[in-house]
């Protein structure tokens, strides 16, 4: 396996040393299962006491969850609020008034506006990002088409993974690894579904931080961690 362009493969987190391997994938769709696609692309690389990740998107996108632009009308208000969004070069966020319109549906009107008012007392007094914290994992998953997007979705809007721990149980169950269901992106990371208590989130953070998945092309929406070993590392050669 290798590192996408401008990664690393390996990292060293807390004295230890871990491989962060991404897997290509064909382009997941609506018609695919996500507890399928994960076994199909990752059954015969995963050893003993490795941890797959799964991007949110992919599994939001098998649940139906992502639309075509010309399928979102955006309200006046989603229009409105768009507008006060920082518009990040590394992810549009809410800073679309289709994103925004998501999140109006999936969080609710008032509690946006609600944020909305907080956030803008917050950047008087120099507090950042209190609106997605405000807001919450569901308005912080919404993702919007960029000029890296890979087509078809560079026309489409995704919400957040519906029942994110669920998937990352079902995806266990059958691969027999910890699993992760993440929202990764140059940002930052954020870990929506774990299935197992014993999973380290604070380690898979570190782990994550730079966004070894990819954005874009790279088409590797799935991911291994695995710490090294001597025979962890011939099997990632091999």
């Amino acid at each position: 396996m290798e590192a996408n362009p401008g990664k690393q493969l390996e990292m060293d987190v807390d004295g230890k040393s871990y491989l962060r391997m991404p897997v290509k994938t064909d382009i997941i769709t609506a018609d695919d299962d996500i507890v399928q696609i994960v076994e199909k692309y990752t059954k015969e690389l995963i050893q003993a006491g490795d941890l797959v990740v799964v991007s949110e998107k992919v599994v939001a996108i098998t649940q139906g969850r992502a639309f075509r632009l010309d399928e979102i009308k955006p309200s006046g208000l989603a229009k409105l609020l768009s507008r006060f969004v920082y518009k990040n070069p590394a992810g549009i966020g809410l800073a679309s008034p289709y994103t925004m319109e998501l999140a109006l549906r999936e969080v609710g009107r008032f509690k946006l506006i609600w944020a909305a008012m907080i956030a803008a007392i917050g950047k008087l007094f120099g507090i950042r990002g209190l609106f997605y914290r405000l807001c919450g994992d569901k308005a912080r998953a919404i993702d919007g088409p960029c000029d890296y997007t890979i087509p078809p979705y560079n026309n489409y809007a995704v919400l957040g993974p519906e029942q994110p721990e669920l998937v990352a149980k079902e995806i266990s169950a059958v691969l027999g690894c910890a699993t992760a269901v993440i929202d990764a992106n140059d940002l930052g990371v954020n870990i929506l579904g774990v299935s197992d208590p014993d999973v380290d989130v604070v380690l898979l953070e570190k782990l994550l931080k730079d966004n070894p998945l990819g954005q874009s092309a790279e088409q590797t929406p799935l991911g291994i961690i695995r710490q090294v070993t001597e025979a962890s590392l011939v099997g990632a050669s091999s």
